[in-house]
């Protein structure tokens, strides 16, 4: 069992953020779910999915939401007592999904202004996954210079692009495609789409 951080920000593509953690928990991993305030927001506009501030509240929701109680947590954003905040508890992996381009500027600057910031901070300094799915387009060139720099750093950059080799039919087969690519990066097995070549 990992221990994965799934933050989602105010970037479109909060769908991509749901499926992920009810694909990991299905996978029987433990999941700590962290959100911000525009992540929030856009959450409930694309989603209808109305969290509270509240964290006892969010997390009481999110478990309910995902039919799970004993493997989701959630932290408040400005909860620097969090585990995932400290390196000696670092989760094995991070994941921003969707993960906006000022939230992707301020890790890049090596910011730690909120829980989301440090916990993918913590990732870096401690040698374990960040994974970044930005979900933005077009990139101006401070976009693909911020990027970069994580991808440096250490960080995998996996924009939410999905493949069309294994013919979509649904906007849930577009979604799965894109979670499924962050799952195989998490090394966590899935059958969200056939592979290149599984047919031959």
């Amino acid at each position: 069992m990992k221990k994965i951080v799934v933050g989602i920000t105010g970037a479109s593509g909060s769908i991509y953020g749901l499926r992920l953690i009810a694909e990991l928990l299905a996978a029987d991993h433990q999941v700590s779910v962290l959100l911000t305030n525009a992540g929030r927001q856009v959450t409930a506009f694309e989603t209808g999915l109305k969290l509270a501030e509240d964290a006892p509240m969010c997390q009481a929701q999110l478990q309910e939401h995902f039919h799970c109680t004993d493997k989701l947590r959630y932290y408040a954003n400005d909860d620097f007592f969090a585990p995932v905040a400290s390196g000696s508890s670092a989760p094995d992996a991070v994941v921003i999904c969707p993960c906006s381009m000022g939230t992707a500027g301020r890790i890049a600057a090596g910011l730690s202004d909120n829980l989301l910031e440090r916990a993918a901070d913590v990732a870096l300094k401690e040698q374990r996954q960040l994974v970044l799915v930005p979900r933005e387009t077009p990139f101006n060139q401070i976009h693909l210079e911020n990027l970069l720099r994580l991808a440096t750093a250490g960080g995998t950059i996996l924009p939410a692009m999905p493949g069309f080799y294994h013919h979509p039919q649904t906007l849930d087969d577009l979604v799965a495609f894109v979670v499924g690519k962050i799952l195989d990066t998490l090394g966590v097995p899935h059958q969200l789409f056939k592979p290149w070549g599984a047919d031959r």
